[in-house]
């Protein structure tokens, strides 16, 4: 099937080789988020849902920084209706990343720069984050009479431990790229002028992986949390049956017991 690459205003997308690449595209306002770029990254990412030839997703910044978080300057032209904008911002924004850690094909982040507030959320939430190493970290919603947002009361705790995470929220300590990688709230750092390459290389081999396995196990990781050990055995036995079914499974089984590389199709 040939589908058609939509664009977007305040977000570059393209794809080539399984790959989707989505960058935060407001540089002269610090990638920050309002209504419209949420609004393309929430369609970016249906997009990637929906699109089997989509494997694998790398998410990064244009200019100089990943995202300074939420566009201060929009939020205060808003007057009395902030509350109503912010209500759309972060609809739009968690239904991105909602669709996001559901789908098959994983994200990769390649956070240069700056990441603060929703810009550290994001980061957080990708399934594998590399930085460079001059990258920063803060979450700063708390310095802007906010609270969090994003995703990060949920995946920071996880991430790094509940009292980390209170710590981080509450006195929005910057952190540097080394310092996140540390604690957990990253994977990787790498060379700033190696951070486009190493976020690629790691897509590349996701997006020739099998597909539907990585979904599967994005998916029971998420409901690990709220399931005794029984339910998620359960789960796990559920999940890896289905995935006998699918073509990467034989494929993968075969390949094993042969002694070569699977070719994975991502079906």
């Amino acid at each position: 099937m040939v589908y058609e690459t939509p664009s977007f205003e305040n977000l570059a997308f393209d794809v080539a080789e399984g790959i989707a690449r989505l960058a935060l595209n407001r540089p002269d306002a610090a990638n920050a988020f309002n209504p419209a770029i949420c609004r393309d990254l929430f369609d970016a990412a249906i997009a990637c849902d929906e699109r089997d030839d989509i494997r694998a997703v790398m998410l990064t910044g244009e200019g100089s920084m990943f995202s300074a978080g939420g566009d201060l300057k929009y939020f205060s032209a808003q007057g009395e209706k902030l509350g109503a904008a912010l209500k759309e911002i972060t609809g739009l924004l968690h239904a991105a990343i909602s669709r996001m850690a559901h789908m098959d094909a994983p994200v990769v982040g390649a956070i240069n720069g700056m990441a603060a507030g929703a810009g550290f959320s994001l980061a957080a939430a990708c399934d594998i984050t590399i930085a460079g190493q001059s990258t920063r970290f803060t979450l700063a919603y708390t310095a802007a009479g906010l609270s969090p947002d994003g995703s990060s009361t949920w995946y920071l705790p996880r991430l790094v431990g509940l009292r980390r995470a209170k710590e981080l929220m509450l006195t929005n300590r910057m952190l540097s790229a080394d310092e996140a990688c540390e604690m957990g709230v990253i994977d990787r750092v790498v060379p700033d002028d190696d951070l486009y390459d190493a976020a690629m290389e790691q897509a590349k081999i996701f997006a020739a992986g099998p597909t539907k396995a990585y979904g599967a196990t994005k998916r029971l990781l998420q409901e690990t949390w709220d399931a005794g050990l029984e339910t998620q055995m359960d789960r796990e036995t559920r999940s890896i049956g289905a995935l006998t079914r699918t073509a990467d499974a034989v494929e993968g089984i075969d390949g094993f017991i042969n002694k070569r590389k699977p070719d994975f199709k991502g079906r």
